[in-house]
């Protein structure tokens, strides 16, 4: 399903062992959704829950066309990403369950989780929130001038943002090494993607701003990898911003709570029967006994992290305003400002700098701090009495 836009790749099916990994991820990263969907049900999970099931190729795609070194920023919807990024299925499933165990400690949850030791930079709930932060890393790669490249994933709404236009702007402005993958799965939330944009071909959004694009069939894995491999390639090389475009589709509704009653349950069928996971299964030719056991090891895994988020331990209530600023010598800079006295100033400076500038006025405060004694009266107080008299 390559676009015009794109250049040749040279597509085809990885070697055996590469081909049993990617399904392996996929097939977790399906099992995992599916498990959390069941505990968020019995209020294992709380808050909100998106679920990413019919897009994992679109996932393992992207994420093996990466290295280690590059950054990724994600959506809400982001558990399977935290996983193809080599996150540990018990500490991303103890995470969903708020336990300290979890990769952010339990202060993300299923819409917030963060694991900087695989540089996966997080899940945002504001839509279109993380581009501007996806140029910030780019930015910060290229100031520092490392060979990395950012990817920001984001859906087919966030593209009518503002901070869409803003970001690639810049990008593009700046010559940063970010991909940005708008992932099109037809609905934003539950507004078919004719009805909220005008121009359907979100590839070519960036035009305009000097941001090439390409699109990619993000149900297939192999094609999204390719596609993905050059557009982080031409980011890495060139210092070239680039908008992929991934056609995908979710099984599921926009989140738990959703009704579903924007399309039918025919159209999910239809999408169904392209299944990123049997089919790729069927195009490397595995065996039904060979994909019922990679199928039952995925089982057997989130089974395993679900009974160990389930035992992790709550955060300590204690432990509230933990990590709320970063102190330290890794960041320069005063955590607060304070003017009342003369000069800008460190606040946590103010009490000593105030006592060392007392002026004329603080006479009898001085006075009394020196005598020990409370009958000593300030100089105005004194006139006024020798008036008095």
């Amino acid at each position: 399903m390559a676009d015009a836009t794109q250049e040749q790749t040279g597509a085809g099916v990885p070697d055996p062992e590469t081909a049993r990994e990617w399904l392996e991820t996929m097939m977790l990263i399906r099992r995992f959704e599916e498990r959390a969907g069941e505990m968020y049900a019995k209020a294992k999970v709380g808050g909100f829950l998106h679920l990413a099931i019919g897009e994992e190729a679109t996932i393992v795609g992207a994420c093996r066309a990466m290295r280690d070194e590059d950054y990724l920023i994600s959506t809400y919807r982001s558990h399977g990403h935290a996983l193809a990024r080599g996150g540990d299925p018990n500490r991303v499933m103890a995470e969903l369950f708020g336990r300290e165990e979890g990769v952010s400690h339990g202060r993300g949850g299923s819409m917030h989780m963060f694991d900087l030791d695989n540089r996966f930079m997080g899940g945002y709930g504001i839509v279109g929130g993380n581009l501007p932060l996806a140029a910030g890393m780019a930015l910060s790669s290229d100031y520092q001038g490392l060979d990395e490249v950012t990817v920001c994933v984001f859906g087919d709404g966030a593209s009518n943002q503002g901070t869409f236009g803003e970001t690639l702007n810049l990008a593009a402005l700046w010559k940063l090494p970010v991909v940005f993958m708008v992932t099109n799965n037809q609905f934003g939330m539950g507004t078919a993607l004719e009805r909220h944009t005008a121009q359907t071909d979100l590839h070519r959004r960036g035009d305009g701003y000097g941001v090439p694009g390409m699109r990619c069939d993000g149900m297939e894995v192999v094609e999204t990898y390719e596609v993905m491999r050059e557009a982080i390639r031409r980011a890495r090389e060139d210092r070239q911003p680039i908008l992929v475009e991934a056609i995908t589709y979710r099984f599921r509704g926009h989140s738990m709570a959703d009704p579903e009653e924007y399309r039918t349950k025919e159209q999910v069928a239809e999408w169904r029967k392209r299944d990123p996971i049997t089919n790729f299964a069927d195009q490397i030719g595995l065996s039904e006994d060979d994909a019922k056991q990679l199928d039952d090891a995925a089982v057997k895994r989130v089974d395993d992290a679900v009974a160990f988020a389930d035992k992790a331990k709550f955060p300590p209530p204690e432990s509230l305003y933990d990590h709320i600023y970063v102190l330290g010598d890794q960041v320069k800079g005063w955590y607060s400002v304070d003017e009342r006295s003369a000069g800008v100033h460190k606040g946590e400076d103010e009490r000593s700098l105030a006592e060392a500038e007392r002026g004329p006025e603080d006479e009898y405060h001085r006075a009394v701090e020196a005598a020990g004694k409370e009958d000593v009266k300030p100089a105005d107080e004194a006139q006024d009495e020798e008036d008095e008299r």
